[in-house]
């Protein structure tokens, strides 16, 4: 463990709490910056909680000297990919140019290393449906594209002094951690599990499968699902490596297969006991039939193992984290 600290923007949000928490169990000191735009101040266990902006060079700046920081993990970052299409803009200005600001105060600071979440998004429509780390990166939605950018820019940075960096790509995350204190909060959601979860207990009146007529074994798409604890694991397995004089790489997150549409629907409703009420629509544009990740290089050159893989333990945890909210509301 680091005498230092760890700078985690974006740690009251969904993935970056997962981490925290895993940081905080390993005695880690941990700073949490979050704007509290999708994040929730209860979601932070363990270090300490700023309020604040990744854009805010002058905060980002005090913070890295007082809390001696030498490694930044950056999630801060919007995620809808309907609403980038809507609005790009406020994707680039968060998601690129609000990186840059905090990259700058990184390079001024003599930050060591960098972790950064990024996407599957980035390979756009896949010809084979199955993504490499050298699969060419063809986003085709803004959201996947100002996450593309960022990893140009950390390449570059990485390239031009010593700041070491791992850029992690998820495919379909889900899921809570083992006790159920935090999970997934974010407003109108569009990952499938959770939009199944949240159609079980009621919260929506149906959801809709887009496509059932793609060239995959029963017409709907095919996706990677990895449970958010295995992922935040893949956190701290890439900050152990960058700590052992490991070099600047990007891996694939996920486990290198996938489940389709109404795979997941069928366990949901095998989990619950109970029907979805589901209705067939068209293809959404921009939908590709297969997205699943190689995650070979990950697990052999960091040696990454992850422990949950197994859907229906994924739709149990996501299952009792849709109760969790649903009694807090009541």
């Amino acid at each position: 463990m680091s005498s230092k600290s760890i700078l985690v923007t974006g740690g009251a949000g969904y993935i970056g709490s997962h981490v925290v928490r895993q940081l905080g169990e390993q005695g880690e000191n941990v700073v949490v910056l979050d704007n509290l735009y999708s994040g929730q101040k209860e979601a932070v266990l363990y270090g300490k909680l700023i309020i604040g902006d990744t854009s805010d060079k002058e905060l980002v700046d005090q913070i890295i000297k007082q809390y001696n920081i030498d490694t930044v993990m950056h999630f801060a970052a919007h995620t809808v990919v309907p609403e980038s299409v809507e609005n790009p803009l406020k994707y680039y200005a968060n998601n690129t140019s609000a990186t840059r600001n905090l990259l700058e105060c990184c390079q001024n600071n003599g930050i060591k290393h960098f972790i950064f979440s990024s996407t599957a998004a980035v390979y756009g429509m896949l010809e084979e449906g199955v993504a490499t780390e050298d699969t060419p990166t063809r986003p085709i939605n803004p959201y996947g594209t100002s996450k593309l950018m960022t990893e140009w820019m950390l390449k570059d940075l990485s390239l031009a002094t010593d700041l070491t960096h791992i850029t992690l790509r998820y495919f379909n995350v889900s899921g809570c951690d083992p006790q159920t204190r935090i999970g997934q909060n974010t407003p109108n959601a569009t990952l499938l599990i959770k939009v199944a979860c949240e159609a079980a207990l009621g919260k929506r009146d149906s959801l809709s499968i887009f496509g059932t007529d793609y060239d995959t074994p029963d017409g709907t798409g095919v996706r990677d699902y990895i449970h958010v604890e295995d992922l935040a694991d893949a956190h701290i397995t890439a900050l152990k490596y960058l700590r052992n004089g490991g070099e600047s790489k990007t891996f694939n997150c996920g486990y290198g297969h996938g489940y389709s549409v109404k795979e997941v629907l069928d366990t949901v409703q095998k989990v619950h006991g109970a029907p979805l009420n589901i209705e067939e629509k068209p293809r959404r544009a921009g939908d590709p039939p297969i997205l699943i990740a190689d995650c070979s290089a990950i697990q052999k050159e960091l040696g990454w193992k992850p422990k949950l893989d197994d859907l229906e333990k994924i739709v149990e945890s996501s299952l009792k984290w849709e109760h969790k909210l649903a009694n807090k509301n009541q």
